[in-house]
This record gives C-alpha cells, sequence and structure tokens, in this order.
C-alpha cells in the first residue's frame, strides 16, 4: 500500500492569523507555511546598518523605510515574505488594511545566508520584480566583503553592479543615497561568521 501524504494549503488570511500569533517569523508560499531561518549577529549588523544610514539619509523626506519586521506581499506570485530592508517611495500601500504588510517597495535590501542564498538570487528575485514599483535590489553577503546591485532600466532590463572592495561606494538609482561597504559591514566580524 502507497501512503500519500498531503500537507495542508492556507489561504492568506489563515496563514496572517497563524502568524500574528507565532512567536517565530513564517513565509507563506502559494499556500504553504515555511519557518524562517534564525539571523545571525553578522546579519543583524548589515541590515542594521544599511536601514539606519538609509533612514538618516531619508528624514523628512518622502521614503518609509522598513527593517525585518515588515510583511511583505506579492500577488502575482502569492507570496508573504519578510525582507531585510525595503524602502517605499511616499505612502506604503497596505495589504487588506494591515499596518504590517505591504505591497510596494522600490528598493529592497536582502542580507544572504547559507541557508537562503540561493532562493534569495532565484525564486524570491524572481517574484520581487512582478512588483511594479521595484526598481533596485540588493545582495549583500555577510560571509565576505560582496554586494550584488541589481538596478531596474527604463527598458525594463535588470542590469548588475558587484561590489568587493570596503571603499567602494553604492549610489542607488531610484533614490538620492549612496553608501560606502565599509559602512555596510561596520561591526560585521567576518573571520566568525
Amino acid at each position: 500500500m502507497v501512503v500519500e501524504i498531503k500537507s495542508k494549503k492556507y489561504t492568506p488570511k489563515e496563514y496572517l492569523e497563524l502568524e500574528t500569533a507565532a512567536e517565530n517569523k513564517h513565509e507563506y508560499r502559494e499556500g504553504e507555511i515555511i519557518a524562517m531561518t534564525g539571523g545571525s549577529a553578522n546579519h543583524n549588523d548589515i541590515a542594521g546598518n544599511f536601514y539606519a544610514h538609509l533612514k538618516f539619509a531619508l528624514r523628512q523626506k518622502a521614503y518609509k523605510v522598513f527593517i525585518g519586521d515588515v510583511r511583505l506581499w506579492i500577488s502575482t506570485s502569492q507570496l508573504f515574505t519578510y525582507p531585510d530592508v525595503m524602502l517605499i517611495a511616499r505612502e506604503p500601500v497596505f495589504y487588506a488594511e494591515r499596518t504590517d504588510t505591504v505591497t510596494n517597495p522600490q528598493l529592497i535590501v536582502e542580507v544572504l545566508s547559507k541557508s537562503t542564498r540561493n532562493y534569495d538570487q532565484g525564486d524570491k528575485f524572481d517574484a520581487y520584480r512582478t512588483i511594479p514599483e521595484f526598481r533596485e535590489y540588493l545582495l549583500v553577503d555577510q560571509y565576505r566583503i560582496y554586494v550584488k546591485h541589481f538596478i531596474k532600466t527604463e527598458e525594463g532590463y535588470w542590469l548588475l553592479k558587484e561590489y568587493r572592495e570596503l571603499q567602494q561606494i553604492v549610489n542607488l538609482e531610484s533614490v538620492d543615497f549612496k553608501i560606502r561597504l565599509n559602512e555596510i559591514y561596520e561591526g560585521v566580524n567576518l573571520q566568525n561568521p
């Protein structure tokens, strides 16, 4: 006899109800709920550094900057996820009138871990590219000095810039903001990730 194991598919509403009561974060991918892995000190420092510099640089301007606890909903991919840093021009568009879930980032920053590296550069980036407002994507490696910067052109193509030196400057295209890699990696211990 063959036993078939079926995993339960959840609706977005069921996921949000469960997630509100959950102690840890979960992604929602086309009806499946997937536990997110824990972060590291390096991950936290990198995300925090980028967020702090961006938030300070854009104070009193028409942008909202969010860090890891605000969820993103992508309807075309049926995905709820928690990007490390998001930038939204003007006002956020919230999902189902929830103040913890947005739909319209123009910039997303993800700090890569060994368990999420392929997903962040693959399926997740595919989903992000379906967001009409999305213009820039930064992938920051937490184990070595390395940043990938994807920029959407006027023609709809994605260009890649790579940075590997601490003195290099990441110059965002969709917002007036520059940051040196040494500011992104400040306090990060690459010898003991």
